[in-house]
């Protein structure tokens, strides 16, 4: 598989009461950013609490569709963040059965169901930065899907894709992104059947769908590259794949994007 790793990392100096703190990563929708702070400092994006380690290292992480601008607090120091947009698929596809189109109401009580669960496990947070301890290309294979893409099915808009689509053979291993505990292990969810969920500290985390073959239990910790599962083509998948999703917090992130952040010293 031929990934790009080449990125114009954003470098931005903020004065905080006792230190200077470098944000190295991408500012931009759907990117991930990185930075240091003193230990202990009360950071804020947005007002929302920014998760730290005991080196007071922490992540950023700006949606789809976040605006253009932002707001860092670092021990009530307030900096204006610039997030550059970005251009994103958009296809149309009219004339479906609307069986294809909207799920019948049992099955949005369980896609409901589903959605909680996955939201419950991504309010973990764990104060350890493991993914600063090296990564790994979750399979191996081309992309076959991007992040942020959208279908519109008979005039009606879907959720964007939240992830990067990996062609590659049935049975093909998964490897986890980084180290990590395992957050969820689900035996068959309605959208993306066999799925696993690893928890890499400060609210990031990771998500692989579509399994044939889950080698993780929940609570489990795993290693950077470790094989977790095979690609498979379980829930509603039209092919053998690998979607596999970064977050942080409950912000979905661009995985490309992440990979070239994280590869980058």
């Amino acid at each position: 598989m031929r990934w790009i790793w080449a990125c114009a990392l954003a470098w931005i100096a903020i004065m905080s009461t006792s230190q200077a703190t470098e944000l190295r990563g991408r500012l931009e929708q759907g990117g991930l950013a990185l930075g240091q702070a003193r230990p202990g400092a009360d950071i804020r994006l947005d007002g929302r609490n920014v998760p730290t380690d005991s080196a007071g290292r922490f992540a950023l992480g700006f949606g789809r569709d976040a605006p253009a601008q932002a707001v860092l607090e670092i021990d009530g120091q307030r900096q204006m963040l610039a997030i550059a947009p970005r251009a994103w698929k958009i296809q149309r596809i009219d004339g479906l059965p609307p069986a294809k189109v909207t799920p019948d109401p049992s099955d949005l009580a369980r896609i409901k169901a589903e959605n909680q669960l996955v939201a419950a496990r991504r309010e973990i947070v764990t104060p350890i930065a493991q993914f600063l301890d090296g990564i790994a290309v979750p399979a191996d294979g081309p992309v076959s899907g991007v992040f942020g893409s959208q279908r519109v099915l008979n005039g009606e808009g879907r959720a964007p894709h939240s992830g990067t689509d990996i062609a590659a053979p049935a049975g093909s291993p998964v490897r986890a992104l980084a180290s990590g505990t395992v957050t969820l292990a689900h035996p068959g969810m309605f959208f993306t059947g066999l799925t696993a969920m690893v928890d890499h500290g400060l609210g990031v985390q990771s998500v692989y769908a579509h399994l044939s073959r889950l080698d993780v239990v929940e609570g489990q910790h795993v290693e950077k590259g470790q094989v977790i599962g095979a690609v498979g083509a379980s829930g509603r998948a039209t092919g053998p794949h690998l979607h596999w999703g970064v977050s942080w917090l409950d912000v979905r992130l661009d995985p490309e994007t992440v990979l070239a952040v994280l590869a980058t010293p």
